[in-house]
């Protein structure tokens, strides 16, 4: 952080804490907001460097002075007796902390003569052209600055040289190796890293630049292979300068994925044990791996890197972002379901969130190996979706709704006519007839907004036996109730409850957001009449995903719905620290003693059922016979 003084007109002054990136001007999203004609929306930019705090010129009306002395773009290292001039106001860096390695100015460029300049793709400040001097005049600096910053670490040079010439330089590495090292080591080469990858990002974007080339023409494969190319001309320049612990074919590949593709999040992408990628922040990035947080040691240079990526990932879908429209929903080419929001909405910096769409599509099998669900209950499940029932998946966010409603879906005959209708197109079922709905946002002009309501009535007139609807949300449940009460048998969605009886509370929540004017007798009559089961999913603390409920909905007396436990999951804490699964959830599944009423039907069509499924076990998986043995009975009844 860094305390600013603004001086106004009147020599009164305020001392302001802003970040070490700060942004000033007279737009809302700015950390100093100087409200005057004479100030731009962003007219200039202090922020905080290991080389000490710069002040950079955005190229407003009017410009920026330091001591009376107007910058050309940038100047600094600044003192705490420099003024800087904006407009009417006067400020000064009162004190700063010297930013840490990882926290470096972001845009940084070459450095000529002491001065920092910086060049976007898009910028073309007073014609500069960079020539071989500004490249070795940024090497040099690059090198010093993170000579200087690896000393101050207190980590060994020498050692880390060593175990840099050690490791293999012709291919990129899939996994970083600093665990290895001790803490200090590890954050200053991490430092150094970001260091040079963020100068060299700088000097890509220049190359890129000089070229005056129409690069929103281009295709993506011909934008990295010119990218390449000036990365191979720029690599070689400063080949003698490189430090040696730092990979250079490693460096290359961050920058062009960061210039041209999505960053540290295309390793991140690529690692099949990630589940989830989350950027809080341009240099705060955490990843899901087996249900568990971890935090990843790299990011993005700078906070505009983060909204370049999100551009570049909306932009093919017809969607956009920006200040009147911070926040989107999106999709990558897998498939990969994205969030994104920017300021003035996220306070810190634009934050990406990605599930993941896995490679390997998880099947029945998977979910009984991974002990998510018992095979006695995998097999009602599949009877249920073959004989017509409908059914609602609970569950938190992160909990494998979707996933399951996936499997759940594949058990549907072949030959049915299925619609799937979601937000965001996650679904994948294996099916010859079937059509796949996506809803859609409006766009810049605020028009041609589709929401899954509307494509859920829409549905109604498309001829389906099965309707799949992804999330319900909002207004949408009406839709669908009616649905499953007009001949749409089978039907499936997902919504976000903690129990089953909290999932009918729910729904009743989202019908009455419907708008419809229906007394809440009729409301649950309508779901007591559509809904059959509701399978209940919980993620543990452990980041263990399990199905813990399966209930039927047998009706509703005295305006209550009746709910009736099939199949439940005993949880008993966790498993000790000496247990082989230490830290996973234990527990076992358990048949409640109760067939559900439906089975009588499926019987009298000569189904052959087992109703030994229902049978209540113990820990060591053993029957447990109730004192009443009504599965007992009711076998023999149906039998």
């Amino acid at each position: 952080m860094m305390q600013i003084e603004v001086i106004r007109q009147d020599d009164s002054s305020e001392l302001v804490e802003a970040p070490d990136e700060c942004m000033i001007g007279k737009g809302f999203d700015c950390d100093i907001r100087l409200n005057t004609w004479r100030i731009g929306r962003q007219h200039a930019r202090i922020f905080n460097s290991p080389s000490g705090v710069f002040v950079e010129d955005l190229g407003a009306f009017g410009g920026v002075l330091v001591n009376g002395q107007r910058i050309t773009l940038q100047q600094g290292p600044l003192s705490t007796l420099d003024q800087i001039s904006i407009g009417p106001y006067r400020l000064r860096v009162a004190s700063s902390q010297a930013a840490a390695p990882g926290r470096a100015p972001v845009d940084g460029g070459g450095i000529t003569q002491g001065r920092l300049w910086t060049r976007r793709a898009s910028d073309h400040v007073h014609g500069h052209q960079l020539t071989r001097d500004d490249i070795k005049g940024a090497v040099e600096h690059g090198r010093r600055a993170a000579d200087t910053a690896l000393r101050q670490s207190g980590a060994d040079v020498s050692a880390l040289a060593a175990a840099q010439r050690a490791a293999p330089r012709t291919a990129v590495p899939a996994v970083r190796q600093t665990a290895a090292l001790t803490d200090p080591q590890a954050q200053a080469l991490q430092g150094l890293e970001f260091e040079w990858r963020k100068r060299l990002h700088g000097l890509l974007l220049e190359a890129m630049d000089l070229r005056r080339r129409d690069i929103s023409t281009m295709t993506d494969e011909r934008l990295r292979n010119e990218a390449s190319l000036l990365m191979d001309n720029v690599m070689q320049s400063i080949a003698s300068e490189l430090p040696p612990q730092l990979s250079p074919v490693l460096l290359r590949k961050q920058v062009i994925d960061e210039a041209v593709g999505l960053g540290p999040l295309e390793e991140l992408l690529a690692d099949d044990s990630i589940s989830e990628i989350m950027v809080n922040r341009f240099d705060s990035i955490f990843v899901e791996r087996r249900g568990q947080l971890h935090a990843y040691p790299s990011g993005f240079t700078s906070e505009r890197a983060v909204i370049s990526v999100i551009e570049r990932i909306v932009a093919p879908l017809g969607r956009h972002i920006d200040e009147s429209t911070p926040m989107v929903d999106a999709r990558l080419k897998d498939g990969s379901r994205v969030n994104a929001i920017i300021p003035p909405l996220a306070i810190h910096g634009a934050a990406v969130t990605i599930r993941k769409f896995p490679k390997h599509k998880l099947t029945s099998d998977d979910l009984v190996r991974l002990e998510s669900i018992s095979p006695e209950m995998l097999e009602f499940l599949r009877i249920c979706v073959e004989s017509r029932k409908n059914i609602v998946i609970s569950g938190g966010t992160g909990s494998g709704k979707t996933s399951l409603l996936n499997i759940l879906s594949n058990f549907i005959p072949d030959g049915e006519r299925i619609i799937t209708v979601e937000d965001a197109a996650e679904l994948s079922l294996k099916h010859a007839h079937i059509i796949s709905l996506e809803a859609r946002p409006a766009n810049a002009e605020g028009k041609g907004k589709v929401t899954i309501r509307d494509l859920v009535k829409n549905v109604l007139r498309m001829r389906p036996d099965r309707v799949v609807i992804g999330e319900c949300r909002g207004a949408e449940s009406l839709d669908m109730l009616q649905a499953m009460n007009t001949g749409h048998e089978g039907s499936l969605t997902t919504l976000h409850a903690n129990a089953p009886r909290d999932a009918m509370a729910r729904l009743e929540t989202m019908v009455l957001m419907a708008g419809a004017d229906l007394p809440l007798s009729a409301i649950r009559e309508q779901i007591a009449s559509a809904v059959h089961i509701i399978v209940q999913q919980t993620r543990f603390a452990c980041g263990s995903r399990v199905v813990t409920n399966i209930t039927e909905l047998s009706g509703i007396e005295s305006g209550r719905f009746q709910l009736q436990d099939l199949f439940v999951f005993k949880h008993r804490g966790y498993h000790p620290d000496n247990h082989p699964q230490a830290r996973k959830v234990n527990g076992h599944f358990s048949g409640c003693d109760a067939v559900p009423g439906f089975y009588e039907e499926l019987a009298l069509q000569g189904n052959p059922l087992n109703l030994r499924i229902f049978v209540p076990v113990g820990e060591d998986g053993l029957p447990v016979h109730s004192s009443s043995g009504y599965t007992e009975q009711r076998s023999e009844a149906l039998q």
